[in-house]
């Protein structure tokens, strides 16, 4: 997902909720998120969480991926500075809640 071998991916378990969580080594202000899903193991009604230290992550901004194996982006808007960012994806296109991201590219600033 972060080699840039399009060969390899994330697959998540089954079931619902599934998420990545990415900590940065400094703070950073996300501008955009890009993923690329495997068509059919696409996260639907997807939110970010993000947090500045190490306690609770709060619920930021709500995106609605299309059920397609292209890269898809997703501006930030007015996003604050974090250390933390997690995509949570409380359902999928498939069936059994599975998720399957081919890339996953967080575009923005270190502050």
């Amino acid at each position: 997902m972060f080699d840039g071998d399009e060969e390899t991916c994330w697959n998540s378990d089954q079931g619902s909720p599934q998420w990545i969580l990415v900590e940065f080594s400094e703070e950073v202000c996300p501008q955009e998120i890009q993923l690329q899903f495997q068509g059919g193991f696409v996260g639907k009604d997807c939110c970010v969480e993000v947090g500045s230290g190490g306690g609770d992550l709060a619920r930021f901004m709500d995106f609605y991926p299309e059920d397609v194996n292209s890269v898809q982006r997703f501006t930030i808007k007015e996003a604050p500075s974090v250390k933390r960012l997690r995509i949570v994806f409380p359902s999928s296109t498939d069936f059994f809640g599975r998720v399957t991201v081919y890339k996953l590219d967080i575009i923005g600033t270190s502050i």
